[in-house]
């Protein structure tokens, strides 16, 4: 029993699915709405966020957690390193990803995608710590052409959800892609990916869903 819950358009269930497929794990998923926070949501994720898991042994939240326990349970094919070193970077890429450049652009959406107002004094400073975060990950990052070397790793399943939402809500915002500003050419790295076939699946699936509620919304 492996249970996915959550919705496609969340670029940190996208990550989660990733990496569940490329491990080849039989797995369910549950459509768990944004913002929903039932009673049975909260115990599974006692902050309503997505996504989270449910297995035999009872369910488990946070992306990243949930990314270390599939590579616990399910060691082949390896999504990290063997070497503790390498290991260690690929999860130093992880939080440059989620924490410096995605949770930051975060604050940026409800400008970006949702018609929402943000004060030019925020536009300006987050314009100013993205710029400075993007310069960052561009020392780390090797592109290699995976994001942490010659091999996919989480670091990938982190790169291919975030890096294009955070291009798009900067270009909108902005009107200028911060990333590539700032040297990351994302678009090839996402192509690269994107070729493989648990990328197709993501992407496919997301797109089928942004359809069906573009669908509902009109109708």
């Amino acid at each position: 029993m492996f249970v996915l819950c959550g919705f496609t358009l969340s670029n940190y269930y996208n990550k989660v699915k990733l990496a569940l497929l490329e491990k080849g794990v039989t797995f369910t998923e549950e459509l768990v709405p944004s913002g929903k926070k039932s009673a049975l949501v909260l115990e599974a994720s006692p902050l309503g966020k997505v996504p989270f898991i449910r297995t035999e042994h009872g369910t488990l939240c946070e992306s990243q957690v949930i990314m270390d326990y599939i590579e616990a349970r399910y060691p082949t094919p390896s999504l990290m390193p063997a070497d503790p070193w390498q290991a260690g970077k690929v999860r130093e890429l992880i939080t440059f990803i989620d924490l410096h450049l995605e949770l930051v652009a975060r604050e940026l959406y409800p400008k970006a995608f949702f018609g929402g107002e943000l004060s030019e004094a925020n536009v300006d400073r987050l314009r100013k710590l993205l710029t400075k975060n993007i310069a960052g990950f561009k020392r780390l990052a090797r592109f290699a052409p995976f994001v942490a070397g010659d091999e996919f790793t989480q670091a990938d399943c982190a790169a291919f959800a975030s890096l294009p939402i955070v291009a798009m809500a900067t270009r909108i915002v902005y009107g200028e892609d911060l990333l590539a500003a700032g040297g990351i050419d994302w678009k090839a790295y996402s192509k690269l990916v994107g070729e493989r076939p648990s990328a197709q699946r993501v992407t496919a699936d997301r797109k089928a869903d942004q359809e069906r509620a573009a669908a509902e919304k009109a109708g």
